[in-house]
């Protein structure tokens, strides 16, 4: 019979790391560990489909961070026809202007376009049964438990602390054991362990409750202080060491809920390099004249019905979206940013495929930074003309990642403008040793001799379970 297994999802951590994780190594000893090769884009949502569907962007359709839906009726973008790498997709038919919308880390799992672990797992014979616990666009899916943030928007503009999860009553009885999930520790300039070990302490009541057979789940606390700091600061380190005492908790309460011997997996979503320069791809297109902004009473936004193109930045990548697909305004993005500092490739057309990102969701346009560079969303050009939400932290109205919600201002007491202050990224194709991460087992599962990649993780997990 197969053993429990739970499957940890760690952005962040690095081989260096483990080595100064006592609690980690320990419950993994006597097992195996592997260097891991996130796929491009290596940021958490694309990278997360990859582990639990064993596909890539092209065929799962999580291509970003978040979403441009050019038809916000059926959820898709633009369709893709074959044409060469100098020109442009095109749309095949229009679609309808007030359609267009952004979707930044709220879309349910019907994104994700390929079944995941626990959808094979529930037609095996016994139907080993899943949890999946706060990793992305897990809300609606398919495994038998489910916790992720899912706050309350109210009325007045607040929010209520709330999560969504599998049965209905499920964070009800949370709340009352362990108190409200801490949201503003799970991200923004208070972001700590909190949330990590909220997250670990709900997973160790589930796992008493109903043994699944999959546990995984998503950890983040390595992602604040690299990001904040850089990932070779003296907070980084610290993070480290809190995670691991987490970890160590984590493994106690999971050992008495399971009580027998369970097979624990670890795997590294992405490694954070340090980063010393920063690019405004929207400043870039504004000065074209592709970009077009609305003036309203706090400031300027973005007018996505007048663009010809704009970037929905992600880290160290972003999709530059062009109206009606055009070939020629296509042609312009790419000559504004081949050879910019701090961009290290622009794809268009077919050369998308290069990277698996030849999806009707992608832009027309990708732009890749240099491993020492990311990409800040920014469009106005002087700061007082900034919308009021870009000094708040609201990853949901923002079109594009914003890792400066890290920072606090306290001469504004707000967020600051100031995008140099990020000193760590991630994102950009993984070719050095510095941008790779590892896969732990504990015990050996005899792993190839070469670099794993992200999508190997999908077909481990099932093997535990005689599938594939």
């Amino acid at each position: 019979m197969p053993k429990k297994t739970i499957l940890l999802s760690i952005p962040g951590l690095r081989e260096k790391d483990v080595a100064v994780m006592p609690k980690l190594r320990g419950l993994m000893s006597g097992g195996e560990i592997a260097e891991l090769v996130p796929s491009f884009p290596c940021v958490t949502c694309p990278v997360q489909a990859n582990m639990t569907t064993g596909r890539l962007p092209a065929e799962h359709g999580v291509v970003a961070n978040g979403f441009y839906w050019r038809n916000a009726e059926t959820g898709t973008g633009t369709s893709r026809q074959a044409v060469s790498p100098a020109s442009s997709h095109n749309r095949s038919e229009p679609v309808p202007v007030s359609a267009r919308r952004v979707e930044m880390w709220t879309s349910p799992n019907e994104c994700i376009d390929r079944p995941q672990l626990w959808d094979l797992l529930s037609y095996q014979p016994g139907g080993p049964t899943a949890a999946v616990w706060f990793p992305l666009h897990s809300k609606g899916c398919e495994a038998d438990y489910v916790c992720t943030p899912a706050p309350m928007h109210n009325p007045d503009g607040s929010e209520s602390l709330w999560c969504y999860t599998r049965p209905l009553e499920l964070y009800g009885e949370l709340r009352d054991a362990l108190g409200h999930f801490p949201l503003q520790h799970f991200w923004g300039p208070m972001a700590n362990i909190q949330s990590t070990a909220w997250i670990a302490d709900s997973a160790v009541v589930a796992a008493g409750r109903w043994r699944p057979d999959l546990f995984y789940i998503y950890l983040p606390h390595l992602d604040y202080a690299a990001q904040r700091s850089g990932p070779e600061s003296a907070a980084a380190d610290a993070a480290v060491a809190e995670l691991d005492e987490a970890i160590g908790r984590l493994a106690e309460g999971m050992t008495a809920a399971y009580g027998g011997e369970v097979l624990w997996l670890a795997a590294g979503e992405y490694a954070i390099t340090p980063v010393n320069h920063v690019s405004y791809p929207n400043r870039v297109l504004r000065e074209a004249g592709l970009l077009k902004i609305r003036e309203q009473d706090d400031g300027e936004h973005l007018d996505l019905e007048a663009s010809r193109a704009w970037a929905l930045v992600d880290h160290q990548f972003a999709h530059v979206f062009v109206a009606d697909g055009d070939a020629a305004t296509a042609a312009r993005v790419v000559n504004l940013f081949r050879g910019q500092p701090g961009i290290a490739e622009v794809l268009v057309g077919t050369e998308l495929s290069r990277y698996h990102l030849d999806h009707a969701r992608s832009g027309e346009v990708v732009l890749i930074s240099t491993p020492d560079s990311w990409q800040a969303y920014y469009w106005w050009l002087a700061d007082d003309r900034a919308p009021q939400y870009a000094r708040t932290v609201d990853i949901h109205r923002k079109p594009g990642y914003d890792p400066v919600e890290l920072h606090f201002d306290p001469a504004t007491r707000s967020i600051p403008l100031d995008a140099t202050r990020v000193k760590g990224s991630h994102g950009a194709p993984a070719r050095d040793s510095r941008q790779r991460t590892v896969l732990l087992a504990s015990e050996p599962l005899h792993f190839p001799a070469k670099p794993l990649a992200d999508t190997d993780v999908f077909g481990i997990v099932m093997r535990q379970f005689e599938v594939g």
